[in-house]
């Protein structure tokens, strides 16, 4: 049987993030552990993600669990989820600047603060809610309509130095990175646990995903 490790390293809507995986892979066996023997054993990985960039590097390296990452992004395909994505960048602008895992060239910015929306009215930060995602070609996408909706909450968004990376694009005040993919890699800015049919499709799509374009 194949397995889906979820990394747990104190952040996270683990719970969420499982039962969602589990419901679209009957077949797998699905499991959120903090102990990188049984993590990099597994399949596939999930690395998820909520609150600030400081405290996450913080509980990486509290955990061990930094070098666990770096060694499934080079060795299975690996899932990242919202701050799991930003986390793969070099920098980010967040908690007067904090250093990342450097997987990806770029940085992490926050959004500005005077952004209006096409009527003209100021928007909120965070952004928050449903947004449409414009895919590029990826076998994650498969199933998914272009341009469908997905749950975002999140400051900050990430800025590839390299625009190839790029497999999804969305608009809030400016146009930004919101999924991006290399190799056995692939990251998005929003949470597919959270966005119902289209989210669930990406997941089972994940759930059966060899790591190639």
């Amino acid at each position: 049987m194949q397995s889906i490790a979820i990394i747990d390293y104190g952040m996270g809507n683990l719970h969420s993030i499982a039962k969602a995986v589990e419901r679209v892979s009957a077949d797998t066996r699905v499991f959120v552990s903090s102990i990188p023997e049984q993590i990099l054993a597994a399949d596939r990985v999930v690395f998820p993600g909520v609150g600030g960039i400081k405290h996450c590097m913080e509980e990486l390296d509290r955990t061990g669990l930094r070098e666990v990452v770096l060694e499934a992004a080079t060795s299975k395909p690996l899932l990242c989820i919202c701050l799991g994505m930003q986390a793969l960048l070099q920098h980010s602008e967040e908690n007067d600047g904090t250093e990342c895992l450097g997987l990806i060239p770029g940085g992490v910015r926050r959004f500005p603060d005077n952004m209006a929306g096409p009527d003209g009215n100021r928007l909120k930060v965070p952004h928050m809610g449903w947004n449409q995602v414009h895919q590029s070609r990826h076998a994650l996408w498969d199933g998914i309509e272009q341009d469908s909706r997905f749950y975002f909450v999140h400051s900050y968004y990430v800025d590839p130095a390299e625009p190839g990376v790029q497999v999804g694009a969305s608009e809030y005040g400016l146009q930004f990175c919101s999924a991006l993919a290399r190799e056995n890699l692939f990251a998005v800015q929003f949470h597919p646990e959270k966005s119902q049919r289209a989210g669930l499709t990406l997941l089972k799509n994940f759930s059966h995903w060899d790591g190639r374009l």
